[in-house]
């Protein structure tokens, strides 16, 4: 059983802003149902350009229902600008906490953000695509690119695949991708380190 803070499960018990919003000015979808995880992230802004209404859609276990409500209140009243350097860690203080293995619920509830944040300024979404490379599959148990793995692993300082695993879920279920994770995460920091 997880160990969830008070906070994680009266959003669990209690999710605030279920739904769509209606007419959105923000869209962002991440996760797939049938890998388990699923979240619909929409917003409307007001006349000041600050997030008025925000709502969320959710397949997923208790953590991925508190990180989806607690993200909402957090972001409501913000700025597209204060709304995009929103961190999962941010979503995880406001929760006081996660399991470490459940992380990833809080990753793809900033991922979601962002994907709306992208959808409203007619951008791709930040992890579909980099420059002209489209991203590469490599878990196809949980639908996880290349250009997510980089991404997570940049932002979080990871470079073990079994770390990756808690943040976004790729190998955590056949586990036939993990050598190929630990080759792109050694791959990745090695031209890091030559760029010092």
């Amino acid at each position: 059983m997880w160990n969830y803070t008070e906070k994680v499960m009266d959003h669990f018990m209690n999710p605030r802003n279920v739904g769509e919003v209606e007419n959105p000015d923000g869209v962002g979808e991440v996760g797939n149902a049938a890998c388990g995880d699923a979240l619909k992230l929409t917003f409307k802004l007001d006349n000041d350009g600050k997030i008025a209404d925000v709502k969320f859609k959710t397949f997923g276990c208790a953590s991925a229902i508190a990180s989806s409500s607690a993200l909402t209140e957090l972001i409501k009243g913000m700025t597209i600008e204060e709304a995009s350097k929103v961190s999962n860690d941010d979503i995880v203080a406001m929760l006081g906490d996660l399991p470490e293995a459940k992380i990833h619920c809080s990753v793809m509830g900033m991922e979601a953000l962002q994907a709306a944040i992208a959808n409203y300024k007619g951008e791709p979404n930040p992890f579909e695509k980099l420059g002209d490379h489209e991203g590469k599959l490599v878990c196809k148990c949980f639908g996880v690119t290349d250009l997510k793995i980089i991404a997570i692993a940049r932002e979080h300082k990871l470079t073990r695949a079994e770390e990756l695993t808690n943040y976004c879920k790729a190998g955590g279920a056949c586990g036939a991708c993990l050598d190929e994770i630990q080759h792109i995460l050694d791959d990745m920091w090695k031209l890091e380190q030559a760029k010092i």
